[in-house]
């Protein structure tokens, strides 16, 4: 039994989109490839798409309980356009079951176009993380991204570089959260530790001290520290240490 939903703006696509069967036949330039998922992206009409192809559920419990892998990152994704957070808009996606169990699924989001990932732009030692306007401006939008998903104890748990993009005009899209998940108390805690040393793991050897402590202030909405704060923060510079 199999459940698609291709968005109405693209009923023109419906030949390529219009069915799981379809997207699993498409075929395209492979950009990412791993056991349980595929990446192609292909192009329509000038406009490219990004084509995510699932044959697995999930690691460990994930493969016979709970939520598939790609159900997981549909609906994050669209708890972000929810929240007011810029992500890829998502084209179409779904999922078919066999026997009661995952057998595949998809997820197709349409390309944004001209942006860059911030790990892309580290690895390069490009001039914008030079740029103290420009930090500035894109430290200011992660920080209100992640307090907003903080705040509903939600936690990304894979808030790396890499999954940050961000367009000639310095706007920032969160994009690629496939194990986000909302927790409470001591785990929800730990979760909030673990995105924020993700973010720190490669700030730390591109901006000054002083741009890693504006983001945390502008986080926290405060012109100081406090004392949970700098416990806090000895949590996040802690978290991966041995582990590099």
């Amino acid at each position: 039994m199999a459940g698609w939903v291709l968005d109405p703006a693209y009923s023109k696509l419906s030949p390529d989109f219009g069915s799981l069967g379809a997207v699993f036949a498409l075929t395209g330039e492979r950009v990412t490839q791993d056991p349980l998922s595929e990446v192609i992206r292909v192009e329509r009409d000038g406009v490219r798409y990004y084509v995510k192809r699932y044959t697995g559920a999930g690691k460990g419990l994930r493969r016979y309980v709970g939520r598939p892998r790609v159900k997981a990152e549909w609906q994050n994704l669209k708890l972000f356009e929810r929240w007011g957070i810029p992500t890829a808009p998502i084209v179409a996606y779904g999922l078919e079951r066999r026997f009661g169990g995952f057998a595949r699924g998809a997820l197709i989001t349409r390309e944004l176009a001209w942006t860059e990932d911030l790990a892309a732009l580290a690895n390069v030692h490009d001039q914008r993380l030079r740029d103290s306007g420009w930090v500035r401006d894109v430290s200011r939008q992660l920080a209100d991204a992640t307090r907003s998903m903080h705040a509903r104890r939600f936690a990304h748990n894979d808030l790396k570089w890499r999954n940050l993009l961000v367009d000639p005009q310095r706007n920032l899209f969160l994009i690629d959260c496939p194990t986000g998940a909302f927790w409470w108390g001591p785990f929800l805690q730990r979760r909030i530790i673990k995105d924020l040393a993700c973010l720190d793991k490669v700030a730390k050897y591109q901006l000054r001290r002083t741009q890693r402590m504006r983001f945390y202030l502008q986080y926290v909405q405060r012109g100081h520290l406090t004392r949970e704060d700098k416990s806090r923060i000895r949590q996040i510079l802690d978290f991966f240490q041995g582990r590099e």
